[in-house]
């Protein structure tokens, strides 16, 4: 959902703000390849020979089965994938727990904020019951989802009128951006190996079949979501084998 908001805010401050329900991830590089795998493994068996072997997808499919299930886990680091996320800062900063990724965000401190920020689509359950550790979560009623457009608009409205006029007034762009709140959407380069995307994966999204059924914020796994879709095009057998064995990164 993107919709452009005029919203008047409790201190009459009226200020355009665009926001979005949208939160999308693309690659925009790789080297990455069930064969990369292969190959990375049988270097400790053949040597430098493994660079030249050529092998059918039959005995791929067979090693890696056998290395995700054995847990030998370093010959999927010999892969690289570069996502470009676009996604509000709340998210980018869970994205950023898995340190060993690599990352380049977009930077206030350079460039003016635009007034872009982040409200759930309808499908967002918005009501959490329970106790810390066995939270659910529930759909919202139409006036919970409606209390929710005003709060944000009013809030969204008035934080990106003052940093503007804090910029107007010749305040530092690093130091005006301490107003807006973490729904901004923020932009950021992200690479990682099948190893490290695999237990990002194992983390952030919920499946029932897992081996250990994670319960991610579902922010974070619309990020996971789209990632998996990709690699698992780059690397099918991979992927066949991390849901397989339980999605537990080896």
């Amino acid at each position: 959902m993107r919709s452009n908001i005029t919203e008047q805010s409790d201190t009459t401050v009226q200020s355009d703000i665009t926001v979005r329900s949208d939160i999308t991830v693309r690659i925009v590089d790789h080297a990455a390849s069930d064969s990369a795998v292969l190959k990375a493994a049988r270097v400790s068996t053949v040597g430098e020979a493994a660079n030249r072997e050529e092998r059918g997808e039959d005995y791929t499919r067979g090693l890696i089965r056998y290395l995700m299930r054995s847990r030998h886990g370093s010959p999927f680091e010999h892969t690289s994938m570069t996502f470009l996320i676009d996604a509000p800062v709340f998210t980018v900063r869970h994205l950023m727990r898995h340190r060993t990724w690599s990352f380049n965000e977009e930077s206030a401190r350079y460039r003016e904020v635009k007034p872009v920020f982040y409200v759930p689509d309808e499908n967002r359950l918005l009501r959490q019951e329970g106790k810390p550790g066995h939270y659910r979560y529930v759909p919202g009623t139409a006036a919970d989802r409606e209390q929710l457009l005003l709060s944000t608009a009013r809030a969204y409205g008035t934080a990106y009128a003052e940093y503007t006029r804090l910029l107007e007034a010749g305040i530092a762009r690093e130091v005006a951006r301490l107003v807006l709140p973490v729904s901004t959407y923020s932009a950021v380069y992200a690479t990682c190996n099948a190893r490290a995307l695999m237990h990002f994966l194992s983390l952030r999204t919920h499946r029932p079949d897992a081996a250990y059924v994670s319960h991610p914020q579902r922010e974070i796994e619309l990020v996971a979501e789209q990632m998996e879709e990709a690699w698992s095009e780059l690397m099918p057998i991979t992927h066949e084998a991390f849901s397989t064995f339980g999605r537990v990164s080896p």
